[in-house]
């Protein structure tokens, strides 16, 4: 621990070299010149909101720039390429894209241990990452959901293809042979993936050092009104700007800017003082985990870009199956037709069932009506709520685990430490398959006494991320239940 303090110190006394600042006047610091650090932030562990992270050490206004980072103290593909080696080796791939090459670059910083610029830096990355890419064929499987399964099958081999695509490059440059494997590759696209900042002019974003130990603050539930123009939002420009590969990004839409300030409340790269700025989100008292605003995720993306989820997540949704003839019978894209978090159907999805539901010979005469939110008839929507009921409740029946069964095992793990007894949970879990099949994929099916069974570091990774899908199911589900109970809230108006 002791060891650890003095590494951060030394961390923080290298940032303030290189200028990085949490001082609002940064003309004048406050702090102490040995930390950059101490003004507005501090670095706090945060148990149960995201681990390791800044912390308010006063009073915070939302608006007011609370960190500085020069563009010097970033890291992008533009500095490390500075290497005239790493850059001509580059300049032989043309047909990487600039996010491999991203990752080549933090590799080969990597491959220079002490004599990197970004040393001190590099130290204090994770060492490894939840990530769907990283989701083994036991983890994968946990998701039990048919689309998380698709989407972590595809994260994986989308990583597998560009490592074996950057291999050459990583070869030409005498990579250490620990460098090119796929495990290092799978964990340096992890953190550019995780941790890149958005800047104007590479996709690939940047390593912001200090800067990337915001946790993550979802945006705000949207106005109940926005869901009459769903359809508009869904191909305007006034959407998000969320970088396609994951980076965090700060907010672009009018929505996003400080009134007063007229400056974006998260932050971002400003050309006028050539430096990252952060800037408070919202008003902090001292004590609070000061957080920055990613973009609009699902809980699925969230686990896809950055290995986390929340537990209540405002901009959550999920898919359910649909019959061919719902998609046909209207021109709402799929991506519009789902479940919120709350359990309410998407405008979108009302209106394509309740168009569904009418004969075809009709639709035209009250398809405006449709599209407008409004109810066709009291039979139409009794009907759909019947069937959109039926549906839920077939889609839980189908899936392995209950919700009981997947909150037993969720709160078996949270009261494991160092070890693990399995039998504790075998006896709370009228289906034991899947703890079975965790024992088979870590060489301990043959174990003949569960109890205080001590995991290998592999084995407690695996559970780590085998613990996140059975959250991330277990949230599916729940929203599945309380769709069913919205159904027949619906249904129990009609009867009164």
């Amino acid at each position: 621990m002791e060891q650890e303090e003095q590494s951060l110190e030394s961390f923080l006394t290298w940032g303030a070299q290189l200028g990085i600042s949490d001082s609002s006047n940064t003309k004048q610091p406050q702090h102490p010149p040995s930390s950059c650090l101490g003004s507005s932030l501090c670095i706090a562990h945060f148990r149960h909101s995201g681990g390791r992270g800044l912390c308010a050490v006063r009073d915070l206004r939302k608006g007011e720039i609370i960190l500085t980072i020069p563009k010097s103290a970033l890291m992008t593909r533009e500095s490390v390429m500075e290497d005239k080696k790493l850059c001509v080796a580059v300049n032989r791939h043309s047909s990487l894209s600039s996010v491999q090459i991203m990752i080549v670059c933090l590799l080969y910083e990597m491959g220079k241990g002490k004599t990197s610029r970004w040393h001190p830096y590099l130290m204090h990355l994770p060492h490894t990452y939840d990530i769907l890419a990283m989701f083994g064929e036991f983890e994968k499987c946990a998701l039990q959901v048919d689309e998380a399964l698709w989407v972590t099958e595809k994260a994986i081999l989308k990583a597998k293809s560009e490592w074996k695509e950057a291999h050459a490059l990583m070869e030409d440059l005498m990579f250490k042979p620990q460098l090119l494997t796929f495990k290092a590759w799978v964990w340096a696209a992890a953190t550019i993936s995780s941790r890149t900042l958005h800047i104007p002019w590479d996709e690939a974003g940047c390593l912001c050092p200090v800067g990337d130990l915001f946790n993550y603050d979802a945006p705000g539930v949207e106005p109940s009104s926005i869901e009459d123009v769903e359809h508009l939002l869904s191909n305007s420009s006034f959407h998000d700007a969320v970088v396609s590969n994951g980076n965090k990004n700060v907010m672009v839409d009018a929505e996003k800017l400080d009134p007063l300030s007229q400056r974006l409340t998260d932050g971002g790269f400003e050309e006028d003082v050539n430096a990252y700025c952060f800037y408070a989100r919202a008003h902090y008292k001292k004590g609070d985990q000061v957080l920055l605003c990613y973009g609009t995720y699902t809980n699925l993306e969230l686990l896809e870009h950055y290995g986390f989820l929340l537990q209540e997540n405002p901009n959550d949704k999920i898919f359910i199956p649909l019959e061919p003839a719902i998609y046909s019978s209207t021109s709402w894209t799929k991506e519009s037709l789902y479940i919120h978090h709350d359990g309410k159907p998407s405008f979108a999805l009302l209106a394509a069932l309740r168009l569904w539901a009418t004969p075809q010979n009709k639709r035209r005469s009250v398809g405006h009506l449709a599209y407008s939110g409004s109810q066709l008839s009291a039979d139409n929507e009794i009907f759909i709520m019947k069937w959109l009921s039926k549906t839920c409740d077939a889609v839980l029946k189908n899936l392995p685990t209950s919700i009981d069964e997947d909150t037993l095992l969720v709160n078996a793990m949270d009261n494991t430490q160092d070890s693990f007894t399995f039998m504790e949970i075998t006896k709370l879990m009228s289906s034991r398959d899947e703890i079975f099949s965790f024992l088979e994929a870590h060489n301990m099916k043959d174990v003949h006494s569960f109890n205080d069974i001590f995991l290998s570091r592999k084995a407690r990774r695996s559970m780590d991320r085998w613990k996140l899908a059975v959250q991330w199911r277990l949230r599916y589900k729940k929203v599945l239940v309380d769709c069913i109970s919205y159904c027949n809230e619906t249904l129990d108006s009609f009867m009164k």
